[in-house]
């Protein structure tokens, strides 16, 4: 890996680089997008089963498009005992962590007859894409489904792309079972994300769209915006290590290749106050790359978003942090909770040498759908708060607003709104 000294041009031109990578620099693609989503949206199913085996290799139709539960208990077959088992390890401490999240309806009553209150409603239907093609992602299917079982979602319609076979993966549709999906329909892609925004003769209209999926499902979320809410429009993967000469190298090395391994577009990049331990990073990371199974896509990542830099101060180690606002961070110095304190800006912060980043995304509960490309400087992780709405409550009586009817009639008056002013004056007439 390469090494360079931290300067302000050089965090530049990384920040300029990483922002590449984002869904909203890749406008070529738009246009096809476009024409996939409205094709969808003016013939439904026709179009659906079109694009699937158009791009797929699929033949489906109304008939099978929609999971059976012939399929399901196949796909329960097929999944090892040890597998399943581990699978529910990983359900419960996911359940665990977001059931915590959960939030209440709650009213303030006063003895003058006013009641003001938030009335928290889970959303009814929400659509998940779970990605198929060459990888296969369980543990996304338990961190989408999950958060929306645990808020209250009467309906979870999970769509994935299928096999050759024309089934879904055993391992995704155990899991999607065991998460609590509603219905899963065998459809993948941009036409996927456009029938469960607008609804097709087969697979209904959802309120919400969450999941990961490669540029054309990412830039269809971001046309259908709007007309029903999305997670994120999430880019590639990213790690981001701060340590200083008391880590282990080849701990550190391991976890930037565990990043880079996702697609030749992952960053992964050190940031350490130690020279010393920047070289052994480097040659760590090279030997590890030369024995992984996916060797080419780690090299083409590092050498293309890869990055150890070198800084002069812990102080500037976290600055830099902060400005790249990375989707994982991991803390592996003398005093990792010092430092934790001092980020403003990462999806999650993993605190210690044995707090790797996979650690997080298959077992330890919190969320790892979280957010890329500099957005964890305002976005959060996928959360029950994802699932549900909030509707304010006002209730007032008479006796309540007599006091202050005449300051809402000048407030409504002073920005010429006699129609707001008149539904509080007729209140009060002789």
């Amino acid at each position: 890996m390469r090494i360079i000294k931290l300067e302000e041009k050089t965090k530049k031109n990384i920040l300029e680089d990483l922002l590449k990578r984002s869904p909203n620099s890749y406008g070529e693609f738009e246009s096809r997008v476009t024409d996939i989503v409205n094709n969808v949206k003016a013939k439904g199913d026709e179009a659906l089963f079109e694009y699937t085996e158009k791009f797929d290799g699929v033949k489906i139709c109304a008939d099978c498009i929609k999971v059976t539960e012939e399929e399901v208990k196949e796909a329960y077959e097929e999944v090892s005992e040890e597998l399943l088992g581990i699978i529910r390890k990983a359900l419960k401490n996911i359940e665990s962590y977001h059931a915590k999240q959960r939030q209440q309806s709650w009213f303030d009553a006063t003895p003058i007859g006013t009641i003001l209150g938030q009335k928290v409603t889970p959303l009814e239907k929400v659509g998940v894409y779970v990605p198929g093609g060459k990888a296969v992602y369980p543990s996304s299917v338990l961190m989408n489904i999950m958060p929306a079982k645990v808020a209250g979602v009467d309906r979870i319609i999970m769509t994935t792309p299928p096999g050759k076979d024309g089934k879904v993966c055993a391992t995704t549709l155990v899991a999607a079972t065991e998460a609590g999906a509603t219905e899963v329909y065998k459809v993948g892609g941009a036409q996927a994300v456009a029938a469960l925004a607008y609804g097709t003769e087969s697979i209904p209209k959802v309120d919400k769209i969450v999941g990961p999926g490669n540029i054309y499902v990412a830039l269809a979320k971001k046309a259908v915006y709007g007309h029903v809410s999305i997670d994120s429009i999430a880019g590639p993967s990213e790690i981001l290590v701060i340590a200083d000469e008391t880590a282990n190298p080849r701990f550190v090395a391991a976890d930037l290749l565990s990043q880079a391994e996702h697609d030749e577009m992952a960053s992964a990049i050190l940031i350490t106050t130690s020279q010393e331990l920047a070289e052994k990073v480097s040659e760590e990371a090279d030997k590890f790359t030369a024995e992984l199974s996916r060797k080419e896509i780690i090299q083409k990542s590092l050498d293309n978003y890869g990055y150890i830099l070198v800084a002069d101060t812990m102080e500037e180690a976290i600055a830099a942090a902060n400005d790249i606002a990375s989707e994982h961070l991991e803390i592996q110095t003398k005093d990792p909770y010092n430092v934790m304190t001092k980020i403003r800006n990462a999806g999650a912060i993993f605190i210690g040498e044995y707090s790797s980043e996979p650690l997080g995304d298959y077992f330890a509960g919190p969320n790892h759908v979280l957010p890329t490309n500099g957005t964890a400087k305002f976005f959060s992780p996928l959360s029950v708060d994802d699932f549900i709405k909030k509707s304010s409550i006002i209730s007032y009586s008479k006796e309540a607003l007599e006091p202050i009817h005449q300051d809402i009639i000048k407030f409504a008056e002073a920005e010429q709104l006699t129609a707001h002013a008149n539904s509080i004056k007729v209140r009060f007439e002789d």
